[in-house]
């Protein structure tokens, strides 16, 4: 297995001291491995008691990589270099990271924006294989994705069935549907792992075996992992890393998670839904923040921010105060990480394996797409920017203005969260504003790509602490595109989406501007130059 450490200063280091004899001495390690459903409370009990699978998932799916790899096998000998995986949240995010650690390519459509589903039903399409992942089976965006390339393998006289692979909880409706039409094979994965702890299930492995990853080597470094952690001892790691998440006193709820050399690529982003949806309920919760180790919230010294540094195995770190460095490899790491994440719903006295607010935009969402309402009108157009907001926009009369003036809300303890709603892939650069504006503004900023994030962090923005503020983006696609047999479009769906989420966070009383682009480059462009004027003008009224 690899090297695995952790070393804490600060209010990490004093959770531990407070916590870890009583985790220890209550033996929680391996009462979690035993899957003890009691763990996490009474009202907990019915959900935690079909959730614990994720526990064992590195030995149960042992199985799974022969097929996986016989497929991938095949797939190669017919022609097929290139994977595409349509999924959402807990279905794309591990795969994601676990391609892109080993260096193999695998394209994950989690978007349903027409410019980013256009793009890639234009690559190699001749040369694609698509898998499609959903645990229920009924995720309206891994649905569209599934319906257009099958139209489009059909149109380029390609056998589509054979080019489908499906990833779902056994029984679901896209189980059996995919059964009755003859796609290529469909994996089950086991149903007592929810979609965030699905990472060493067939959810994290078909995607990732058949792009080229060697998962073998990959399920046996979490076996090793999961041996440690099952272990009531103060060394236990993961008992360490869960204190430090949840058991700060008072609470530091933002939990700054910085890449700092430990060769996992886009691990913050996996353990952002991960940590944001198991805690952010019953108005308290976690906040990830994913950021580099020169952000301005790693050394901001807020007393709501704790730091966790990514580092490599042989790191040389001198840690600043309250702050945590981990080293391990990216399994080893995510076994670690959930078992964490379970222990931190236990000291803050949530179910970590629910989530009950991250319906609420969904159902918004269809209301709309239903209803067709017409547009809400702008308070005003500056450029090529949009602007609608609530009554704190005051005299606002420019882009500039409106952003100041949401900014304007932020309190001693709040977020402020971006989330942008068009191609994550062609607009990357975007997510630049986030250290602008958290330096700006003094407070942790998130910044997620819709609609991606309603699978993760949407359920802290509804469930957790009522502290967030939120700047969204949409922006006009070049050219919509037809959903088949649907009766709306990816440009209608994504756009109802954003004002769906924008509907519910305002019914929670949070404020949201909503930047509408009319044209996408110009409008990134001219919205790059409000934060960075904004950042400007801080930076010198610091100095």
């Amino acid at each position: 297995m690899s090297t695995l450490s952790y070393d804490a200063t600060g209010a990490a280091q004093e959770a531990l001291e407070q916590h870890l004899p009583a985790l220890v001495e209550d033996r929680i390690a391996t009462r979690i491995f035993a899957k003890d459903h009691t763990l996490w409370g009474p009202d907990a009990e019915s959900e935690s008691a079909i959730r614990l699978g994720w526990v064992e998932a590195a030995t149960v799916s042992q199985p799974l990589v022969k097929d996986i790899l016989e497929l991938r096998d095949a797939l190669r000998a017919e022609g097929v270099s290139r994977i595409v995986l349509c999924g959402m949240g807990g279905s794309s995010l591990a795969p994601e990271v676990i391609a892109g650690t080993a260096g193999v390519e695998l394209t994950v459509l989690d978007s349903t924006d027409p410019d980013q589903v256009r793009a890639a039903l234009a690559d190699r399409l001749a040369a694609t294989a698509i898998v499609v992942s959903s645990k229920s089976g009924s995720t309206l965006e891994t649905d569209s994705q599934r319906r257009i390339f099958e139209q489009a393998f059909t149109e380029a006289g390609v056998d589509a069935k054979s080019r489908i692979i499906i990833v779902t909880d056994p029984g679901s409706p896209l189980d059996k549907a995919s059964r009755e039409a003859g796609y290529r094979a469909v994996f089950n994965a086991d149903p007592n792992v929810g979609g965030r702890y699905s990472a060493l299930t067939a959810f994290g492995l078909v995607p990732s075996g058949l792009a080229g990853v060697d998962i073998q080597a990959f399920l046996d470094e979490a076996e090793e992992a999961a041996e440690i952690l099952n272990d009531d001892a103060p060394e236990n790691i993961g008992l360490a890393l869960g204190t430090a998440l949840g058991g700060t006193n008072p609470l530091r709820n933002k939990i700054v998670i910085a890449e700092d050399g430990s060769g996992i690529v886009g691990f913050a982003d996996w353990a952002e839904q991960l940590i944001a949806e198991s805690t952010g309920k019953l108005g308290t919760g976690i906040l990830p923040v994913v950021a580099g180790p020169q952000s301005p919230e790693v050394t901001s010294g807020a007393a709501d921010v704790l730091v966790v540094r990514l580092v490599a195995a042989d790191a040389d770190i001198e840690l600043g105060d309250n702050q945590v460095a981990i080293a391990g490899g990216l399994a080893t790491q995510m076994m670690v990480w959930e078992f964490a994440t379970a222990v931190a719903g236990r000291l803050l006295g949530i179910n970590p394996f629910d989530q009950p607010d991250v319906e609420a935009a969904k159902v918004a969402a269809r209301g709309l797409l239903d209803a067709q309402p017409e547009p809400t009108p702008a308070a005003f157009v500056d450029g090529a920017i949009e602007v609608r907001g609530g009554d704190w926009l005051g005299e606002a009369a420019t882009a500039e203005g409106a952003v100041k003036a949401l900014l304007g809300t932020l309190s001693s303890d709040s977020y402020l969260s971006v989330q942008a709603y068009f191609d994550r892939l062609a607009f990357a650069g975007l997510e630049g504003i986030r250290d602008e504006l958290a330096a700006a503004t003094g407070r942790p900023v998130t910044f997620g790509w819709g609609p991606r994030f309603l699978h993760s962090t949407g359920q802290f923005h509804k469930g957790g602490p009522a502290i967030g503020v939120f700047l969204q983006v949409t922006a006009a696609p070049a050219e919509d595109l037809g959903i088949p047999a649907k009766p709306f479009t990816f440009g209608e769906l994504i756009a109802a989406q954003a004002a769906g989420d924008a509907q519910v966070l305002g019914e929670h009383g949070r404020p949201v501007l909503r930047l509408h682009l009319t044209d996408r480059a110009a409008g990134v462009a001219q919205l790059q130059d409000v934060v960075a004027a904004l950042s400007t003008r801080a930076s010198a009224t610091e100095s």
